[in-house]
């Protein structure tokens, strides 16, 4: 594996660690109904500060970030630059770029709406009499960061099996041998145009002696 690629997949697997953390984290620390004080005033909702909209912004734009890379390494899916693989190997990284762009759509707007609505402290809503004071329901943060945990992964299926077939086709165009150079021998004719004649040794010894 060339260092280049090496350096973009390490990259790219932090950026998914990071995402995948700062969502688990926003998820722990997202505002709970029971930590919504309603006792001062029975008709207003009083939200407690949370970090979790910076940490759910936070996880949106490494997300973001590694399929940014990804997507310029390998020239953007059908735009990509270079050979493509043969057979399984192409089926295999077409279904990672599918699902990864699938996954990461679903990731990014799960983070940063419950980023958005966590952080949303506005007045309370009067349904049938009773007032409910809204919150960021279970499990919307963690689901946010298993799929763009899932997504970096596939992408990084996507990017390797596509520099893997790279490498390989400038390996075999490289080990070519090349005969530009090579003579090629011409065939030497009499400049008579007839048989050569052969003399024996005898022959040749008697007529210097003679």
């Amino acid at each position: 594996m060339e260092k280049r690629v090496k350096i973009v997949c390490g990259v790219v697997a932090v950026l998914g660690l990071l995402s995948a953390a700062t969502g688990f984290g926003a998820e722990v620390k997202r505002i709970k109904g029971s930590q919504v004080d309603i006792s001062s005033t029975p008709d207003r909702c009083i939200y407690p500060r949370s970090p979790a909209l910076a940490l759910g912004v936070t996880a949106a734009l490494a997300l973001g970030i590694a399929h940014a890379i990804i997507n310029v390494e390998t020239g953007c899916g059908c735009c990509r630059r270079g050979p493509r693989p043969s057979g399984s190997s192409w089926t295999l990284a077409l279904l990672c770029f599918s699902v990864s762009w699938f996954t990461f759509v679903i990731a990014f707007l799960l983070l940063l709406t419950g980023a958005a609505l966590n952080d949303e402290h506005g007045e309370d809503s009067l349904v049938f009499g009773t007032y409910y004071c809204y919150v960021v329901k279970p499990g919307v943060f963690a689901g946010g960061a298993l799929l763009s945990l899932a997504s970096v992964l596939l992408g990084l299926v996507y990017y390797i099996t596509l520099s893997m077939a790279k490498n390989t086709s400038t390996t075999h165009v490289s080990g070519a041998p090349n005969q530009s150079g090579i003579a090629l021998a011409q065939p030497q004719y009499p400049p008579s145009g007839q048989d050569p004649v052969f003399v024996h040794e005898d022959t040749y010894m008697r007529r210097q002696f003679t």
